[in-house]
């Protein structure tokens, strides 16, 4: 069992949660920035707009970007790429259907690139997530968080203002030398979160897996896929965490699901998890992206499968049982909140419903009756 002990992992924390009633908190410092970006979109365009403050889109994605100098000195430093000869800009095939907007969690708001092309988005993932590397994206991939990007723009606006507050008209290089290494050190200052969205078949399922209408599949799809993405963000915010994990993924997928659904269906994240038809397993399954390349024998690959079976299937149990209780807007975060308490095992355990119950689902939908 050793090789599986990552089942049982929980990197959640919970140290001063906030409850429903304290949600949504505010806005992190970037979003009153993106605010202006999408301000100027009907006069610049989506791409140029935000081109000219997210650096990584001055340059093209190509083979050994990332390791350029002039690329890691934009990217790192913030350098003017006018006279740079590689910052050619990136390229897309639908650059003016890039759609962006803010979307409201219980975290707060965060900005959202939609991308209708399919390769405009694989071309988008591998500028912000692999530094302009033309790497593979998986088919079952439609949709990444991008935490911790560099913005440059935001610390231009940070040396002008300090400027301004010390009476500065020219800049002594110094003292803003000595100013931004305190910077550095709140990341909250010049590092943004965003999604992004495309709105292809969620996980790469087709409609006639599901026996669904295909363009009613590629609504919901969207639906799921940004819910998903806004969870990861919610246990970023709120519990400090957010991983490539099967854990995490159950999780989000659970709140996808929910908010398109209007209720758990299991068989849909077997789908995305490729396990339709368990024991078997269907390559270009999600399951796999998470097992981080670990080598595993037949075996433990068979206990993961059912263990991840079992979880989903005690969700949907749990789901059923308890509505429309955890279905509002309080239940859904508490059900959120509940779970994160739990590791994937507790959550294929037979006792699964009792350990949820214990971490405050028995609390609130028993106030939930007292209201009623």
């Amino acid at each position: 069992m050793e090789k599986l002990s990552f089942l049982s992992e929980n990197y959640f924390d919970h140290t001063g949660v906030r409850n429903y009633r304290e949600t949504p908190l505010p806005d992190e410092p970037f979003v009153v920035d993106w605010e202006e970006y999408i301000e100027d979109i009907p006069r610049e365009g989506p791409l140029a707009a935000l081109q000219k403050r997210l650096m990584q889109l001055k340059f093209p994605v190509k083979e050994g970007m990332s390791q350029n100098s002039n690329y890691r000195l934009a990217t790192r430093s913030g350098a003017d790429t006018f006279i740079m000869p590689e910052a050619t800009g990136v390229e897309l095939q639908e650059p003016d259907k890039l759609e962006i907007y803010l979307y409201r969690t219980f975290a707060g708001r965060i900005p959202v690139i939609m991308v209708r092309n399919r390769n405009d988005f694989e071309t988008l993932v591998r500028v912000f997530s692999h530094r302009n590397e033309p790497v593979p994206v998986p088919a079952s991939m439609g949709a990444c968080m991008i935490k911790g990007c560099n913005n440059w723009d935001r610390v231009k606006k940070y040396k002008e203002k300090w400027k301004r507050d010390n009476g500065y008209k020219e800049t002594p290089d110094f003292l803003w030398g000595m100013e931004f290494e305190k910077m550095k050190s709140q990341r909250e200052l010049y590092q943004d979160t965003f999604l992004i969205l495309t709105d292809t078949e969620y996980s790469n399922v087709s409609a006639g897996m599901l026996g669904m209408d295909r363009d009613e599949w590629r609504r919901l799809s969207l639906v799921i896929r940004r819910e998903h993405e806004a969870t990861h963000y919610c246990t970023l915010r709120l519990l400090r965490s957010a991983r490539n994990h099967l854990l995490d993924e159950l999780i989000a997928d659970y709140t996808g699901i929910v908010a398109a659904a209007g209720s758990y269906r299991a068989n849909w994240f077997l789908c995305f998890m490729g396990l339709e038809n368990y024991p078997a397993f269907r390559p270009g399954g999600r399951l796999v992206n998470y097992l981080n390349e670990r080598q595993l024998s037949e075996t433990a690959f068979e206990n993961i499968k059912f263990y991840v079976r079992k979880a989903a299937l005690n969700l949907e149990i749990i789901s059923e049982k308890y509505a429309p209780a955890i279905n509002t807007g309080e239940g859904k975060h508490n059900m959120f909140l509940t779970v994160t308490k739990m590791n994937l095992m507790e959550l294929a355990s037979e006792d699964c419903e009792k350990k949820l119950l214990e971490n405050g689902l028995k609390a609130f939908c028993r106030e939930e009756v007292r209201k009623n």
